[in-house]
């Protein structure tokens, strides 16, 4: 179920960001926000490919009781929706108390209609009306499932290791 992916709030980030406030360096604190913004964009780009290029198949048209094929028609959006999703996924960096990075799905990028579209692919099982018509449903699967878990468990030690970098660059030069 895809959630945010954070690394905040570790002692080292603590202490350093105080130490910057106490030294009064805005560019010094500046700096450092973008590298841990930078630490984390190679995950946000690996989220939005991997929704981007999630494959999701359905089970093909069904025949007609006179053996042909089913009716058929254009979408009734426009919209690609892998593409909407992947406008989804944001970074945001904190400062002060609590300080680090955060990669999530923002719902409030999405169209009302797909908020939750996320968590279902994730899920593996995207069950929806056909073409709008409420009494007949489709069920289409998105294999592999976990897109988010997936490409997150690969990309967050990487993360995790720059941002460790990023801190210790910022440490030596408080020093």
């Amino acid at each position: 179920m895809p959630s945010s992916v954070q690394i905040l709030g570790t002692g080292q980030l603590v202490t350093l960001s105080r130490r910057m406030r106490a030294a009064g360096g805005p560019r010094l604190r500046q700096n450092m926000a973008r590298r841990i913004r930078r630490a984390a964009e190679p995950l946000q780009r690996d989220l939005q490919q991997a929704i981007r290029t999630q494959p999701i198949t359905s089970e093909g048209r069904k025949r007609n009781r006179d053996g042909r094929m089913g009716r058929g028609g254009p979408s009734p959006t426009t919209r690609p929706l892998r593409a909407t999703l992947a406008g989804g996924v944001r970074i945001s960096v904190r400062q002060g108390a609590s300080p680090g990075a955060r990669v999530w799905m923002d719902r409030s990028r999405l169209p009302r209609d797909v908020r939750n579209m996320p968590w279902v692919i994730n899920s593996g099982r995207v069950r929806h009306p056909v073409f709008g018509n409420r009494r007949r449903w489709a069920t289409q699967w998105a294999r592999p499932s976990g897109w988010w878990a997936r490409t997150t468990a690969a990309g967050v030690p990487r993360m995790r290791a720059e941002v460790e970098r990023v801190l210790g660059d910022v440490r030596r030069d408080l020093e």
